[in-house]
């Protein structure tokens, strides 16, 4: 079922006159975006902690405890080295799993002051904004994600799939569909729910037209999740706006069909 997802979900991409996925970056070569291997990462992740100072036995030991963790993707173990040696971290991301705290309204600061390293300000926003996209806070989540690149971080898979996931859901077709292109084209080793997902999300967006009902749908949609975030704002008030006025237009153009019918009320 997954192969046939996906196989359906590319033929209708390039019968759909989809750009090809070798349009997307021409330089690229598959499965040139490969996830970090562990002993990679541990090692990078080791450098990171040693450079905080935090050298100590009963650290070192934690440490260890980590990476021993066999279950856990390499992001998953980034992170946690992250939370080890740095309390700003550990607290960001626990606030992002939060779903009782407040979605953030823009990207924190821990992740653009330069004074930290690229390899932790790259990974700690990966795994932020991961975990705001498990609580579809998609619009900061893609911010996060556009401040870095998928060849900063060691699972680009990840990258890739959480900024389409952010992409789809604020109704950006095209910069959706080429971060799935990237995903299936660079991406050799991402996993199979990944790729399945991507399918289906390609799949969805071949059906998009701008101005039908399934378009008003999807903007209610994105109405119902920002209200759920307590962000009843501008953003808000203009997307239902949008939406009123569009099921304005669509009467009117039934009533115009009636009354050119023969006895059409």
């Amino acid at each position: 079922m997954r192969r046939y997802l996906l196989t359906l979900a590319l033929a209708l991409f390039f019968a759909g006159g989809g750009q090809t996925f070798g349009d997307q970056k021409k330089e690229a070569v598959f499965g040139d975006l490969e996830t970090m291997n562990v002993q990679d990462a541990q090692a990078k992740a080791a450098a990171w902690l040693k450079g905080t100072g935090k050298t100590d036995v009963a650290t070192m030991a934690r440490f260890q405890v980590i990476w021993q963790q066999q279950d856990r993707t390499v992001l998953d173990l980034v992170a946690e080295t992250f939370a080890l040696g740095e309390p700003a971290a550990a607290r960001l991301l626990a606030d992002a799993r939060d779903q009782n705290m407040p979605a953030p309204t823009k990207v924190p600061e821990i992740l653009k002051d330069s004074k930290n390293s690229l390899f932790f300000r790259a990974n700690l926003g990966l795994a932020y904004a991961r975990a705001l996209s498990n609580r579809r806070v998609h619009e900061e989540s893609l911010d996060v994600l556009k401040s870095f690149r998928p060849e900063q971080v060691v699972d680009p898979s990840a990258y890739l799939f959480h900024r389409s996931v952010a992409e789809h859901a604020l109704l950006s077709k095209a910069e959706a569909t080429q971060s799935i292109a990237r995903l299936l084209d660079d991406c050799g080793t991402s996993p199979e729910r990944y790729k399945t997902v991507s399918a289906l999300m390609l799949l969805d967006m071949q059906t998009w037209q701008d101005k039908d009902l399934g378009a008003i749908a999807r903007k209610m949609e994105n109405i119902e999740r920002r209200l759920d975030l307590a962000r009843g704002g501008p953003q808000t008030q203009k997307l239902q706006k949008e939406v009123i006025a569009r099921l304005d237009e669509l009467i009117k153009e039934l009533e115009n069909k009636a009354k050119k019918k023969p006895g059409g009320s």
